[in-house]
């Protein structure tokens, strides 16, 4: 049998073809052999540099030993026992540490799961028990997943949302997009529009909300469009739910993004980067609403593995000892500076907006400057010409037409700039190619 070390990218795309579904798409037919901090090496010795972080998973870069260390000694202990049958200590110590830095209003309570879509799952249920409502309002752009319930609250319909049935009390409203005309006053009254036609707020639950939309293109809100939210979610007693599943772990500058805002929310998701590669995720609140569900309601088989747990404790420390929220708003500060030299410069018409917080940054890019067309083509031709040139990009957005950038917190400064002078020549070539 073939290995993967043995194997040509192309050999292992073949297998990959035949064996797994077309409809787990990957971005580049690129197989890793190894990786440290933000470089990775493929399966036929190929460098690459890492701006895409295994979306947004590891703001504490591949195989940080810390991490490393605090799984292999976990793994001489035990791997699981499931915290429903035996409760262990690694997932109590780091609910305290979560309960204590998390920007609700203390006290709070942490559960933990393994997905993303499953803490925003999870957030639903326990919003809609505390409440006994129903109804969920989303945003436009949004993404909280893809099973039933966070593919019916992603904002976004292709790929995600092709087809249905979707479930139902499920509500969405424009979010604010000053780039793409949409202002706060036009989210606001849509808001109120939605109240008075279609859902009494009696009837609803919670707002979930991104502080910084990920697929949806790394869309800030507004931080008074945040305030008007908690306003209107504590005059209703609607439970505020903030989807941190991307822009949490440092990604911004604050360990949350909704910190930026000084608005708490009711409930915080978290996953990604909280587990520095180990799958975990969590809902994090306020103990009255997070103690609404009765005993046996919450919960997973695999739910908060001990090893995730360990590996998130370390994460933590790392964020702290490393000071990678100040890490952060330097490599955000580096990134945005160079793609808006490039856009005053002028050598791109295309760069149409450069925005973002911290270091969760993005580029969106259009036909012409003026126009504002976005160019999904050229987005996707980018991504394609710099990972021909040895460096991994995301594109997101509703048009898909926006780069992200998502490179660890611990790249450095020469790593940094070696992948954005990689960034500027591919997007040199395919705007020539174009033009």
């Amino acid at each position: 049998m073939v290995t993967a070390k043995m194997a040509t990218n192309q050999a292992l795309q073949a297998r990959r073809e035949a064996a797994v579904p077309r409809g787990i798409a990957s971005m580049l037919p690129v197989f890793p052999d190894r990786a440290e901090n933000s470089e990775i090496w493929d399966v036929e010795g190929r460098r690459l540099i890492d701006f895409a972080g295994g979306i947004a998973v590891l703001n504490t870069g591949h195989r940080h030993p810390r991490v490393l260390q605090a799984v292999r000694d976990q793994l001489d202990h035990y791997t699981h026992t499931c915290f429903q049958v035996l409760p262990y200590e690694p997932y109590i110590r780091l609910a305290e540490r979560l309960n204590a830095l998390a920007p609700s209003a203390a006290p709070n309570k942490t559960i933990f799961l393994t997905t993303g879509a499953e803490a925003v799952e999870n957030a639903v249920k326990i919003a809609r028990e505390y409440t006994k409502r129903p109804a969920v309002v989303a945003f436009s752009g949004g993404f909280h997943g893809r099973t039933l319930m966070t593919m019916s609250l992603t904002g976004k319909v292709k790929p995600y949302k092709v087809g249905g049935p979707f479930t139902p009390h499920i509500y969405h409203v424009p979010f604010p997009d000053a780039y793409r005309g949409v202002t706060v006053g036009a989210s606001l009254a849509a808001l109120d529009t939605l109240f008075r036609c279609d859902v009494d707020p009696s009837g609803v639950a919670a707002i979930i909300i991104e502080p910084v939309q990920g697929e949806g293109g790394f869309v800030v809100a507004p931080f008074d469009f945040l305030e008007q939210l908690r306003s209107l979610c504590n005059r209703h007693g609607i439970v505020l739910i903030a989807d941190e599943v991307q822009s949490g772990f440092g990604r911004t500058g604050r360990l949350f993004a909704m910190e930026h805002s000084g608005v708490a929310p009711d409930l915080t998701t978290v996953a990604k980067s909280l587990a520095g590669g180990f799958p975990l995720s969590a809902v994090i609140g306020r103990a009255e609403i997070m103690d609404s569900v009765g005993p046996g309601g919450l919960g997973g088989t695999y739910a908060g593995s001990p090893v995730a747990c360990a590996a998130a404790n370390a994460v933590l420390d790392v964020i702290e000892d490393e000071r990678l929220l100040d890490r952060a708003m330097v490599i955000g500060e580096t990134i945005a500076g160079r793609m808006r030299t490039l856009a005053v410069r002028n050598l791109f018409s295309n760069i149409g907006e450069v925005r973002g917080l911290g270091a969760m940054i993005a580029v969106e890019l259009v036909k012409d400057r003026t126009g504002r067309e976005p160019a999904p083509e050229l987005t996707a031709a980018l991504v394609k010409a710099a990972a021909a040139r040895g460096l991994v990009i995301l594109a997101c957005g509703v048009y898909g037409n926006v780069i992200r950038f998502l490179v660890p917190l611990t790249a450095s400064d020469a790593l940094v700039a070696e992948g954005l002078s990689v960034f500027e020549e591919a997007l040199a070539s395919v705007v020539t190619a174009e033009g």
